[in-house]
């Protein structure tokens, strides 16, 4: 008798080929475009809505420059989509965006005669250097890790680019230019690039060391000092470029190497007491510098007493303008091309280009900038923690902690918050070496996150 349905062995399993295989993980490719196509539409009106307000008609050349950017735009996205189609795709849509409505407040006050040359078709040379090196690292580099053995090669070639401008002439009372031929760039952009990559390397390393071993400070255990041996390296080379940046008088800069150095050793050992001693530290460098100091003295007074000069019957200074310029802001602003720089004056395009956007743009239009900033900075940070090598964590890290300090940095200078440091706003601001910097930052961290959003491999099928 046969058996019965409820007597029937199971049915054997299909084999792994006949199996369903898992959905692939999409790539986002199609999200990135349809915003980054998004950003040049942004960027195209505001640069007709400029014209529109200063002169009554868009700009006869709105066209060419909205097709410029979309070409850039778009051969930026096709070397992501070949090379890194797991990138994280908010990135380059937010770098593009912030990029060309730099443009437009460039632009805008070029239409300033008081406010010296104009500056925005050179920005638009060096922005398009930054894109063309951008498209060369996602094609060129393969894996990020590859850095690591070239870190002693780049840091070495960061203190000869900090210490080349002291053999030049010195602008604005710092030596952080070198001028020739009529070109000037600021080596100090692209060394904290490779700062960031030695201390990632450096940090990754020795951090099983720098965590659990040293002595402990008063029997703290959260202040234990790694030995000197492990920690004299890094502290020495750290030490030699913030000297030659404080004689150049460059404190701005030495600030924000000194945050990379701080963030980087946190993440590397996860003891807060490194937080603690940074600020401290800090703490004391910052008093003893503005007291000895009197260029840097100068910034502390007029932060203190932002209004003194009116007070003493000078008219207002730039700090005062600035937050004249916010105030008169308000929420909505008066309107891209209907404010009014030029009572600012100098530096204008350079550290104060962020009170002509909130003079224009009002608070909204502020915050939905340091929100864009805001979230590439966080974007970058979630990359590298997603990865599981130590040196692309805190490469990852690094890149988006120098974002966040300059943005931290000038915003507080320019509002009052903090003494101002000469320092340009990342994308916005008039400045081909910062905007090529920030570009290659970029394009590390799109490198980063398509590592660590790239899938795992299948496992290998099982042998019949």
């Amino acid at each position: 008798m046969s058996a019965t349905s409820a007597d029937a062995p199971p049915p054997p399993a299909p084999p792994a080929a006949a199996r369903p295989a898992a959905p692939p993980r999409s790539s986002r490719r199609g999200v990135e475009l349809s915003l980054t196509v998004a950003a040049v539409l942004v960027s195209v009106y505001g640069y007709a809505e400029v014209g529109l307000a200063t002169r009554g008609a868009v700009p006869g050349d709105a066209a060419g420059y909205g097709a410029g950017l979309a070409l850039l735009a778009v051969l930026a996205h096709l070397a992501v989509r070949a090379r890194a189609p797991y990138a994280d795709p908010l990135l380059l849509p937010i770098a593009v965006l912030l990029n060309g409505f730099g443009l437009v407040l460039i632009y805008r006050l070029d239409l300033e005669t008081s406010l010296g040359p104009r500056a925005a078709p050179t920005q638009l040379v060096w922005s398009t250097l930054g894109i063309t090196l951008f498209v060369l690292v996602v094609l060129a580099l393969d894996d990020h890790r590859v850095l690591a053995r070239y870190s002693y090669v780049g840091v070495t070639g960061a203190l000869a680019l900090m210490a080349a401008p002291i053999f030049f002439p010195a602008v604005n009372g710092a030596k952080i230019w070198i001028r020739f031929a009529g070109f000037s760039i600021q080596p100090g952009e692209f060394a904290k690039v490779l700062l960031a990559v030695f201390f990632a390397a450096y940090l990754s390393a020795n951090r099983a060391a720098l965590a659990y071993t040293g002595r402990q400070v008063f029997g703290l255990r959260r202040l234990q000092l790694p030995t000197g041996r492990v920690l004299g390296p890094v502290l020495a080379i750290w030490l030699l470029s913030v000297g030659l940046l404080v004689l150049e008088r460059d404190l701005g800069t030495s600030l924000l190497f000194f945050g990379l150095f701080v963030v980087m050793l946190y993440v590397a050992t996860g003891r807060t007491g490194w937080v603690a001693v940074g600020l401290l530290l800090s703490a004391a460098g910052a008093v003893a510098v503005g007291s000895l100091e009197p260029h840097v003295h100068g910034r502390v007074e007029d932060w203190l007493h932002p209004f003194a000069s009116i007070a003493a019957g000078l008219g207002p200074s730039q700090l005062a303008q600035s937050l004249f310029a916010f105030g008169n802001g308000a929420v909505l602003g008066t309107g891209l091309g209907q404010g009014h720089p030029e009572l600012i004056g100098f530096a204008t395009k350079s550290d104060f280009i962020l009170a002509t956007a909130g003079e224009e743009l009002g608070l909204a239009g502020l915050c939905a900038l340091l929100a864009l900033y805001a979230l590439l900075v966080a974007r970058g940070t979630r990359a590298g923690l997603c990865l599981r090598d130590p040196f692309g964590r805190l490469l990852a890290v690094g890149l988006a902690t120098i974002l966040a300090l300059q943005v931290f940095v000038i915003t507080g200078g320019v509002t009052d918050l903090i003494p101002l440091t000469g320092m340009a706003m990342p994308f916005l601001a008039q400045g081909g070496s910062s905007v090529v910097t920030n570009w290659i930052i970029v394009a590390l961290l799109i490198r980063v996150s398509d590592s660590a959003r790239r899938p795992a491999p299948e496992p290998p099928e099982d042998a019949p």
